[in-house]
């Protein structure tokens, strides 16, 4: 990707190629997205995009940086204040519920769009999705649990019961992100701490 420009002319240039870019991927799909309707979403020529990016992959991997900035900042802010590692499980746990389920256009194209759709920038794509990963295994380190219990596994159930919430959580629906995410580390509490 190539660096920003330091005037803010061309930061906010960037900023508004990156919010356009995301809408797009996120709305008509990676690959059906040119530059030029990207261009055209900012009112730009579909040369001078060439100028702020090199191409739609790096594009691609500004949104996945900021997108996981922003589901990293939700999830932080939830539990820095808390000492208890139950309580802090399920404040992230409702975290990254939230963050996976709000509108943004960031966060469904970590989703839809998968690293080895991008193989220019995969293992860029993957890492940035480690970063995140590794927050939610300092969570359960805290955990006192059962020899037997598997963290790594138990890391890997929770943040696919989370990542998926895009796919069954409704915000009208019976449970809250937070009476949901109560729910899943009461199952996990009653039946590995035993």
């Amino acid at each position: 990707m190539k660096p920003q420009r330091s005037n803010s002319r061309s930061n906010s240039r960037n900023r508004a190629l990156v919010e356009a870019a995301a809408d797009l991927f996120a709305s008509q799909g990676f690959k059906a997205t040119s530059m030029r309707d990207i261009a055209r979403a900012v009112d730009m020529l579909p040369g001078s995009i060439y100028y702020h990016f090199d191409s739609k992959d790096d594009l691609l991997l500004a949104i996945y940086e900021a997108g996981v900035a922003q589901i990293t900042q939700t999830f932080e802010e939830a539990v820095e204040s808390l000492d208890d590692p139950w309580a802090r499980l399920e404040a992230g746990m409702a975290a990254l519920i939230r963050a996976v389920t709000e509108e943004s256009s960031f966060t469904r194209v970590i989703f839809k769009v998968t690293p080895d759709e991008v193989p220019k920038y995969s293992g860029e794509l993957i890492a940035f999705r480690d970063q995140f990963e590794a927050k939610f295994e300092e969570l359960l380190e805290g955990l006192s649990l059962q020899p037997w219990v598997n963290r790594q596994l138990l890391r890997l159930m929770l943040l696919g019961a989370g990542n998926h919430a895009q796919l069954w959580f409704s915000p009208d629906g019976d449970y809250s992100a937070d009476e949901i995410s109560e729910q899943f580390c009461r199952f996990v509490k009653e039946s590995a701490t035993r």
